[in-house]
C-alpha cells in the first residue's frame, strides 16, 4: 500500500505543469523589445565577402588552430564596391594583417564592425522615447543611440554618433562622424572618414533580430553597398558579458622597439 502511495504521488508530480519562467515582454511602450544580449554567428569579423578556409602561415606553431575559417558573403551583390585607388589600399592592408589591424591593437572597432564581431553585446532599452545603449566587451566600448538629440558630431571619433529613430517597428540608427581609422572586418576591408552608416535592426521574433547596415561612403565605394544577417540573442540561465579589456594584450606588439622585442 504504501508503495502504491509513493508511485501515485510521483506520478501526480510528474504530469504537474512545469512553472513557466516570467514571459519576456514583447513590446516595451509599443516598441519592440530589444533588451538582451546579442550575437552574429558567422565569418564576417574574418571577411565581409565569401573567402575559403585558408592557412595563416605566420603562425604555423599554431597548427590548425591558426587558420582562417570559410565563409559566405555577407554582402548583398556579393562583393564591395571599392573604387580602384581604394581597392589598392584594401590589398595594402590585407598585406600587412594582423600587425595593422585597429582590432590587434585593441583601437575601439568602429561601426557596423562593432556588431558581428565574434563577441555577443547587450542592448539596453528603455521606454519608446528613450535613447538606447549598446555594450560591447572589446576595448570596453559603448555607444549611445540618440533618439532625441540628432545634432552633428563634433569631432570624429573611434565610433562616430549615432541617431536613432523608428520605423514604425524597426529601429533606425545612423552613424556619421567616426574617423578614418578603423576597419570593417580582419581582411583589410575599410573606409574614410566621410562613412555613414544606416543599420536597420528588424525584430523577427523574441530571440532573432534581422540585421541590416548600409554604408555609404563616396571617398572609397563606387555606391553604396548593404550587409545583411541575424542576430540571436542568448538565452542561457543569467547570459551576461564579461569584459575583454585587451590594452594589456596589445602592448607588445604597440610598444615592441621600446621592450627591446623583435
Amino acid at each position: 500500500m504504501q508503495l502504491r502511495f509513493i508511485g501515485v504521488i510521483l506520478m501526480a508530480i510528474l504530469v504537474l505543469p512545469v512553472q513557466a519562467q516570467p514571459k519576456r515582454p514583447d513590446t516595451i511602450e509599443g516598441r519592440p523589445n530589444l533588451n538582451g544580449i546579442w550575437q552574429s554567428l558567422n565569418t564576417a569579423y574574418w571577411d565581409l565577402e565569401a573567402h575559403s578556409a585558408k592557412a595563416l602561415d605566420d603562425f604555423w606553431k599554431l597548427g590548425a588552430i591558426a587558420a582562417i575559417p570559410a565563409g559566405k558573403s555577407m554582402i548583398k551583390g556579393g562583393t564591395i564596391p571599392y573604387l580602384p585607388a581604394a581597392a589598392e589600399q584594401r590589398n595594402k592592408n590585407r598585406a600587412s594583417w594582423p600587425a595593422s589591424d585597429p582590432e590587434a591593437k585593441c583601437y575601439m572597432l568602429g561601426v557596423p564592425r562593432v556588431t558581428y564581431h565574434n563577441m555577443p553585446f547587450q542592448i539596453v532599452q528603455g521606454g519608446k522615447d528613450d535613447d538606447l545603449l549598446m555594450v560591447y566587451p572589446f576595448a570596453a566600448t559603448n555607444r549611445v543611440i540618440h533618439i532625441k538629440d540628432h545634432s552633428e558630431p563634433p569631432v570624429d571619433t573611434w565610433m562616430g554618433k549615432s541617431d536613432g529613430s523608428w520605423d514604425g517597428k524597426v529601429l533606425v540608427v545612423k552613424t556619421t562622424g567616426q574617423n578614418e581609422l578603423s576597419w570593417l572586418d580582419r581582411a583589410g576591408n575599410f573606409h574614410s572618414n566621410e562613412l555613414k552608416v544606416t543599420e536597420r535592426f528588424t525584430v523577427i521574433d523574441a530571440n532573432h533580430i534581422n540585421y541590416e547596415a548600409t554604408l555609404e561612403d563616396p571617398q572609397t565605394f563606387s555606391n553604396p553597398w548593404t550587409i545583411e544577417m541575424p542576430l540571436y540573442r542568448l538565452i542561457d540561465d543569467n547570459a551576461q558579458l564579461l569584459e575583454h579589456k585587451c590594452v594589456p594584450f596589445a602592448d607588445k606588439l604597440l610598444y615592441n622597439d621600446l621592450m627591446g622585442l623583435h
